[in-house]
């Protein structure tokens, strides 16, 4: 059993003191962290939206809509990239904090060697061969004065925070995505009700006007305007199906699934369009603090953070370095001597270390981590400065979505109104087949418009919500 010697103990005494001393210190060198100060709009006077719950898009009471979203949550490729992204800054983060604490090592070795005869060094009828066997730990720690390490786990964590933030981007983003994708195939799924009602009338219109030319009622004109008429409107619907069939391989790839259900795609459908116009509302006033839940906002805000912490991590290499390392272990030329109280060996090495000329190195380090400072201030400004005009585009399209709604409604019962009184003056002779067929173009373009306007007040709904990273509580919605 071996005795703790007076001069082991004040090295440790000496290395725990050195180590708490490093912990004082590891708030480290550089500039502390500060947000930057932006001018924001006043917050409105009256009570201000809640934040929604986190299905935002529940609110369209669709459940079609809700387990599409779920779907594409679970297979998404952007959310597994995400996903990848955020385990490796997790690595990178228990990488930079095992530099917080000593390393030891178990170390192992077994030499055999010959030594020249004619060697100056070599005693006449020594043995030439030589052999030694070690077994031993041996244990290193760079004390932390300056904070170089802790600034690179701050670093590090930022970092990690940051690519869990742009998992909420992606995941906000493709949330988004299905929904804009789901209320425009329901909106081709309009248009195609729509244009199948219409090239039925033209095709009745065509049956009707070959029997009063049979008759002798009507001239070749009327025919041949009634035919091309339920010939354009044939078109129209082949292209409709066309957009459709587009639209449902589109929102197919959203979902993740495989190609072979990419390329034959059958998806459910839900509430029809005017059901989820009805549903969705927009808030009157919006509270400006929403934007900072946004996912965009948080992630360029941690990089920032990790920025100004490698500035002071640049810094602490103008200061000095101090190192410990200790061995201790067991050592013999013969290996029935190995673990013998004799053969044990240790040793203690202190190295302090003080930059004095590196040609610039350090400080071109330096610079260039302020320059990146620079950079993610610039890049948090522009994030900030784009969330705002977000919500500002998506709040001025659902408004005027929803009064061009108002007023293409109202057009398109006053063309219904025009097609009737056009189809009685054709009827009782006041009037020629080509009003007729202008009153019912008139009438399905208001129509088809109608719903193109619907649609535009969904995607403007969803914008909005993707704006404000979640949405808004439902007692503020108007």
């Amino acid at each position: 059993m071996y005795k703790f010697k007076p001069s082991t103990f004040r090295f440790t005494l000496l290395c725990v003191a050195a180590a708490a001393l490093s912990a004082c210190a590891n708030h480290g060198v550089g500039p502390q962290y500060q947000r930057p100060a932006l001018t924001l709009p006043a917050a409105p006077a009256a009570p201000t939206a809640a934040p929604s719950e986190r299905n935002w898009w529940a609110g369209f009471g669709d459940p079609v809509l809700s387990s599409l979203i779920d779907e594409a949550t679970r297979q998404s490729p952007d959310l597994a990239l995400a996903r990848a992204r955020i385990a490796e800054a997790r690595a990178t983060l228990g990488q930079n904090e095992s530099n917080l604490y000593p390393t030891v090592d178990l170390t192992a070795g077994a030499t055999r060697r010959r030594t020249s005869e004619n060697s100056a060094t070599f005693a006449p009828g020594a043995n030439p061969i030589s052999e030694d066997r070690q077994l031993g730990l041996t244990a290193s720690y760079e004390f932390d004065f300056w904070g170089k390490y802790a600034r690179a786990d701050a670093a590090a964590q930022a970092r990690l925070l940051a690519q869990t933030a742009n998992q909420g981007v992606a995941l906000s983003t493709l949330q988004a995505n299905v929904a804009q994708a789901y209320f425009a195939l329901r909106a081709l799924d309009a248009q195609s009700a729509l244009a199948q009602t219409t090239l039925q009338t033209r095709q009745d219109n065509v049956r009707l006007q070959k029997r009063r030319f049979d008759a002798g009622m009507v001239g070749a004109l009327d025919l041949r305007q009634a035919e091309s008429e339920a010939a354009s409107a044939l078109a129209t619907q082949q292209q409709i199906t066309q957009n459709r069939s587009n639209a449902e391989s589109a929102l197919a790839l959203l979902l993740g699934r495989q190609p072979a259900d990419i390329a034959k795609p059958v998806l459910a459908r839900g509430l029809e369009l005017d059901a989820l116009v009805r549903a969705q509302g927009v808030p009157a006033d919006l509270s400006a603090d929403l934007l900072t839940r946004r996912p965009d906002v948080v992630a360029a805000e941690h990089a920032l953070i990790a920025a100004n912490a490698d500035i002071g991590q640049a810094r602490a290499a103008y200061f000095p370095k101090l190192s410990l390392t200790a061995s201790v272990g067991q050592q013999s030329r013969d290996m029935s001597n190995l673990f013998d109280p004799a053969s044990l060996f240790w040793n203690a090495i202190g190295n302090l270390t003080q930059p004095i000329f590196r040609a610039g190195a350090i400080g071109a380090v330096v610079a260039a981590a302020n320059a990146r400072e620079q950079q993610a201030v610039a890049q948090y400004t522009q994030v900030v400065q784009s969330a705002f005009r977000d919500v500002h585009d998506a709040l001025t399209n659902a408004d005027a979505a929803r009064a061009i709604a108002i007023t293409t409604a109202e057009r398109t019962t006053a063309l219904a109104e025009t097609l009737r009184l056009a189809e009685l003056r054709y009827k009782s002779g006041y009037s020629s087949y080509l009003e007729v067929l202008s009153a019912q173009r008139d009438l399905a373009q208001a129509q088809s418009g109608l719903i193109d306007v619907q649609r535009s007040q969904l995607a403007a709904v969803v914008a909005l919500h993707k704006a404000l990273g979640g949405g808004w509580g439902p007692s503020q919605a108007r």
